[in-house]
């Protein structure tokens, strides 16, 4: 294992050393080359024979003439129009050959499973991605020792269900069922606890293997890997996480930001952690962290098998509830401001055209395709034009909750009517006696710098906020009440409305808590 690091650290070092391309100069080439060639591969497809793709391929201006002539899809058209027939085993719907795997997602908020459909081209994608994200930490000056520990995959089951015709499952149990073997020496939990499908069982059996494993990595949903490390910390009557594991270093984080959550880790580690943000969806891995600064920009992949084009999220193309309209503006990436916020459209190896994720990001740098995740399109409060995204929540809670010294694992945030006009209801999740009227202040004051449309209307339509103070399990017992299946990519959503909002407020009151 020794010797296996060595190589990996000296391979790291020479792959830094190879010259980078010139972002400022070629991602727009890079992009309508991805275009082109996915394109290219997809034009006998039923889609691409729908569309057109081979006369669209003859055109002087691609891009324009693409973008002209394929609508937009959100997943119910797309999946209701193509991937049905995917799932039925008929071959070339909307990429060559037929789909072996379906990634089921449910993302926060959706009461069904969606199917989305991975290809073998977006697996060989998603693994050469991973191999950059490796690359990249060679200016952590990481020990090379360090490169033979064991990396921990707190992911979804790699048991697949398969029908006779493909097989589905979790995205993360999709990908690490298909991992090179040399990857096998470094993966923990190993084959036979990720194929565990109940995630209680999971818990419990990492927990007792933990003290075998030299673990370096690990990765996985924040809210999750903290419930792991408690339990593990509880179990072998330990101080820190580091007393279990001391050659941990990284945290490789994915689905949410990290940021409320770091001072939680703090407190469960001796060490301070390197934090690295991740963008895998099910649709493909958009976007990854190569720098130390948490909570950073992530480097969009412009040259992977993904072609992206951006919605303004704006009225003018979204609706109250944040369904996309007729007919929205696009840009490509070349078109861009830095600090707006888009909507992300994607057309990529495994079937998606102009497909809306749902979520918004915004450029950092357009130069160096640099982003943030901002929120999903469907979690953003704009009751009276306040257009409060996730991350103005996620920066503005936690700068209260360090200003106060206190913990906050989860929260949630709902719209209300009040005298008449409005105003915000926060859930905030504490184990310890907070003064909410305090955190209600400092939310408030954070916001209002952080968001302009939010200042105005709280002179205007936004009477007031409120913040209810509940305990962490609450949150947990919710998510398991609510969702089908909980595990390790189950996340809490933001934002509350429509039928989660009613399912969450009776659950309180169940529960005998103010709503």
């Amino acid at each position: 294992m020794t010797l296996l690091g060595k190589v990996i650290k000296k391979t790291i070092e020479i792959g830094e050393k190879i010259p980078k391309r010139n972002r400022n100069q070629g991602v727009f080439k890079q992009q309508a080359k991805v275009l082109r060639s996915l394109m290219r591969k997809a034009q006998f497809t039923a889609f691409g024979e729908h569309y057109k793709f081979t006369e669209i391929l003859a055109e002087k201006n691609l891009v324009k003439a693409f973008a002209n002539n394929v609508p937009v899809h959100d997943y119910n058209t797309m999946f209701k129009n193509w991937w049905y027939r995917s799932l039925n085993g008929e071959p070339f719907v909307a990429w060559p050959g037929p789909i072996q795997y379906f990634a089921l997602s449910s993302g926060t908020s959706e009461s069904s499973s969606k199917h989305i459909p991975v290809t073998k081209d977006m697996l060989k994608a998603i693994r050469r991605v991973g191999v950059r994200q490796i690359l990249s930490t060679a200016h952590f000056n990481l020990p090379e020792e360090h490169y033979s520990k064991g990396i921990l995959m707190i992911g979804g089951s790699t048991h697949l269900n398969y029908n006779g015709t493909y097989f589905e499952g979790d995205l993360s149990g999709i990908t690490t069922g298909t991992i090179p073997f040399w990857f096998q020496f470094f993966y923990k939990p190993g084959p036979r606890i990720s194929s565990y499908t109940n995630w209680e069982a999971k818990l419990e059996e990492m927990t007792l293997n933990a003290k075998n494993w030299d673990i370096g990595i690990v990765c996985g949903v924040p809210a999750w890997v903290q419930i792991l490390f408690e339990k593990i910390i509880n179990h072998y009557q330990v101080k820190t996480i580091h007393d279990i594991w001391p050659n941990l270093r990284i945290y490789v984080s994915g689905g949410v930001a990290i940021g409320p959550y770091v001072s939680s880790f703090e407190k469960l580690t001796e060490r301070p952690l390197i934090f690295i943000d991740t963008y895998l969806a099910s649709e493909g891995y958009i976007a990854y962290q190569d720098n130390q600064d948490i909570g950073g920009p992530m480097k969009l992949v412009t040259d992977n098998g993904i072609y992206f084009e951006f919605v303004p999220f704006t009225d003018e193309n979204f609706d109250e509830e944040g369904n996309i309209k007729a007919n929205p503006q696009t840009l490509t990436i070349n078109q861009v401001d830095e600090d707006k916020e888009y909507a992300l459209l994607l057309s990529t190896c495994a079937g998606a055209w102009r497909y809306l994720i749902g979520d918004v990001i915004k450029f950092t740098s357009v130069d160096d395709a640099e982003i943030l995740i901002a929120g999903r399109t469907k979690q953003f409060l704009s009751l009276c034009g306040e257009h409060l995204s996730v991350d103005n929540m996620n920066k503005a809670l936690s700068l209260a909750a360090a200003e106060m010294k206190i913990e906050v694992k989860e929260y949630c945030v709902c719209g209300i009517k009040h005298q008449r006009l409005f105003a915000h209801k926060w859930y905030v999740s504490a184990d310890e006696k907070i003064d909410t009227t305090v955190l209600k202040e400092k939310i408030d004051a954070h916001l209002k710098v952080l968001n302009d449309d939010y200042r105005v209307e709280r002179i205007a339509a936004l009477k007031d906020i409120f913040v209810v103070a509940l305990p962490h399990q609450l949150f947990i017992d919710f998510l398991v009440r609510t969702k089908a299946k909980v595990g390790p990519q189950t996340k809490f959503p933001r934002v509350l409305k429509g039928k989660v909002l009613h399912d969450w407020e009776a659950f309180l009151k169940e529960k005998g808590y103010e709503c």
